[in-house]
């Protein structure tokens, strides 16, 4: 029994009513977030880089060269607020990791480019982050990744 099953033991006893199997799973992936999330911070923070510093440079990473997106573009790639993005910028940009170049199509806007610092350290943790991802999933066989997968975009398509 994992701790969800307790939980669970305890409501069918004070509200044996209740279905609670909806209950199990949204408690399973709330804890196996909580879990997931604490790997993934470990691991980038051996290369000196917290996940919302690493999501942004990642992003810009993976839009190809020369590693710029606007702001909005980078807003729509990370799923947090204006102003949550503002800051994550901000803090990149004192740590020498990115920088706001001009838009050479737009001369009123800016686009944030990842500087020769932030190159390097993206790609020496993107290896980590991908490697320590394929360990945190060896539990499953491929078949069972596969099934994994299906099952989770399904039930994320009824948000997105």
């Amino acid at each position: 029994m994992d701790r969800v099953d307790k939980i669970l033991a305890q409501w069918r006893k004070e509200r044996p009513d209740l279905d609670t199997e909806a209950m199990g799973i949204m408690g399973r992936l709330k804890r196996l977030t909580t879990h997931l999330a604490r790997e993934v911070e470990q691991v980038l923070q051996r290369h000196g880089l917290s996940s919302s510093a690493f999501d942004v440079l990642a992003t810009l990473r993976r839009s190809g060269a020369p590693y710029r997106l606007s702001p909005g573009d980078l807003l729509s790639m990370t799923m947090v607020s204006s102003g949550t993005m503002t800051n994550r910028i901000d803090q990149l940009e004192k740590a020498g990791l990115v920088e706001r170049i001009l838009n050479p199509d737009d001369r009123r806007s800016v686009l944030i480019a990842l500087t020769e610092a932030g190159l390097v350290a993206v790609e020496g943790a993107a290896g980590a982050h991908v490697a320590n991802q394929q360990r945190l999933m060896q539990a499953f066989s491929a078949e069972e990744k596969a099934e994994l997968d299906a099952l989770l975009r399904k039930f994320l398509a009824t948000f997105e």
